[in-house]
């Protein structure tokens, strides 16, 4: 299929120009709510923060930039084929939806990995004792894990973070809107170029992938190895009395886990074999095949709002406050919990 051919043929279903606007419009105000309040929470109401609440303040920062991002992506769909693609609505649901939402979705996958690894790092701190740790777990820990549980070392890696993504993106932005923007044919919003990208755009879609497969593997790890750790200390005598103290742990990183493969591995997965169906199938197949990618984005963007559901899980004194400020509004303000 030439470049024309396919730019010409492609046109939104009603999925696309009714479904996603709808679904992207609920979920940008229940994540809005959500994490503000949590933010709101975090920055306010915790005093004394753990590396853990550094990470999900963070997290909560990417997760309010994918849902301020949800309008123009379901203005995009409702008025996209509608637009005249130079215009400026276009460029504005571009350069204020797209971008910013994936910038935002591998900032948050990152985070989501600390969180993975210094919740294991807990465990390690809780538990390593000489005789269930191996020589390698020692080492492993005494170098690197630890420093995932160290407030100072979260706020660095969580800078380091945004700068090396920010880093690697507005480039490839500032190419697209002098380069890849100006040329091809397309007269509406709504085209292939929108929907496929160019050559850089889809180099760069395909190192966000490897993003995505890498955190999740991270978590993966991290899951197993408590797994693994956990099992070889089951005979040892202190297990009762910590046994909430693991559940907890395992808990937060199957949470996790859980949220990558339904929100995150589906997208993940198709992403490259759009990328390379997409050049050898006709215009029917190729609508099917961006629909699909349009709702598997529309799902993984939909973590971004239920997060702050999942901090339930995550940390306990996110909990407390957030009972406490619903059971008690009107009392005196909670205090703020170490």
């Amino acid at each position: 299929m030439n470049n024309h051919s396919a730019s010409t043929c492609i046109r939104p279903s009603s999925i696309s120009s009714v479904a996603l606007p709808i679904l992207y419009s609920f979920l940008c105000v229940v994540g809005l709510f959500g994490n503000s309040l949590s933010q709101w929470v975090f920055l306010t109401k915790i005093g004394k923060k753990t590396s853990t609440h550094i990470y999900l303040a963070h997290l909560v920062t990417a997760n309010l930039l994918v849902c301020s991002t949800m309008p123009f992506m379901g203005m995009y769909f409702l008025k996209g084929f509608q637009w005249e693609y130079r215009s400026a609505q276009c460029r504005v649901v571009n350069f204020l939806g797209t971008l910013p939402m994936h910038v935002s979705m591998f900032v948050s996958l990152l985070i989501l990995s600390w969180i993975a690894i210094s919740r294991y790092a807990t465990l390690m701190k809780k538990e390593s004792t000489p005789e269930t740790t191996s020589c390698y777990e020692k080492i492993f820990y005494g170098h690197l894990l630890k420093k995932f549980r160290q407030p100072n070392f979260a706020k660095k890696l969580c800078v380091y973070i945004w700068g090396g993504v920010l880093g690697i993106i507005i480039p490839v932005i500032i190419y697209y809107s002098v380069v890849e923007a100006t040329e091809g044919e397309e007269t509406r919003c709504y085209n292939r170029k929108m929907e496929l990208g160019a050559m850089i755009s889809q180099i760069a879609g395909l190192i966000g992938t490897t993003f995505i497969g890498f955190s999740f593997l991270v978590v993966l790890t991290s899951y197993y190895s408590f797994v693994s750790h956990l099992r070889k200390i089951r005979t040892c005598t202190s297990i009762t009395e910590r046994h909430l103290m693991y559940s907890s742990v395992r808990r937060h990183l199957l949470v996790i886990q859980i949220l990558l493969i339904v929100c995150f591995l589906p997208y993940s997965i198709f992403k490259p074999i759009f990328y390379v169906l997409h050049q050898t199938v006709t215009c029917e197949q190729l609508n099917y095949l961006i629909e699909i990618k349009n709702i598997l984005t529309c799902l993984a963007s939909a973590r971004s709002s239920t997060d702050p559901i999942i901090f339930l899980f995550l940390d306990k004194t996110f909990k407390k406050i957030l009972y406490d400020l619903f059971t008690k509004s009107d009392s005196t303000p909670t205090q703020p919990y170490g």
